[in-house]
């Protein structure tokens, strides 16, 4: 991807999240095969950095700049947008299947609003991260 290529049509409102990870190679391959359950894949890569997106580089995994050791951060986590519910099994599925850890079984999450699907994982590194999925049919239910 061009890093200057015009995002003026992205409706994020984030521009992009970073996490830090010990173990490079392997943080990348995890992501790699969980990210494209949800049609997410890997953009641009730098040394010991790796952006994914679907058109912009929005998620970034990577060893720390100031050469300290990652860590963890509790109470944050990371959630991706799924198409559907069968999309949210399957990211975490294969999450688990790569070296994930289950923190939340694919479910609803009336709590969340009674449209919320959604799957927690603990990445390799320990970092949180979710799939969900609003789920309009439940309007009509």
């Amino acid at each position: 991807m061009d890093s200057q290529q015009d995002i003026s049509g992205n409706q994020s409102i984030i521009s992009h999240v970073s996490i830090g990870t010990n173990h490079y190679d392997r943080a990348v391959r995890f992501y790699e095969s969980v990210l494209a359950t949800l049609g997410i894949v890997k953009i641009m890569e730098y040394p010991g950095a790796a952006a994914f997106g679907k058109a912009y580089p929005e998620f970034w995994v990577q060893t720390p700049l100031n050469g300290e050791p990652a860590s963890v951060g509790n109470g944050c986590h990371f959630s991706f947008l799924a198409t559907n519910r069968q999309s949210v099994d399957l990211f975490h599925e294969t999450a688990v299947k790569n070296g994930g850890v289950n923190d939340g079984n694919p479910g609803e999450r009336p709590d969340y609003g009674h449209q919320y699907y959604g799957a927690f994982i603990r990445d390799p590194d320990g970092h949180k991260i979710e799939a969900m999925y609003w789920d309009k049919e439940q309007d009509k239910k």
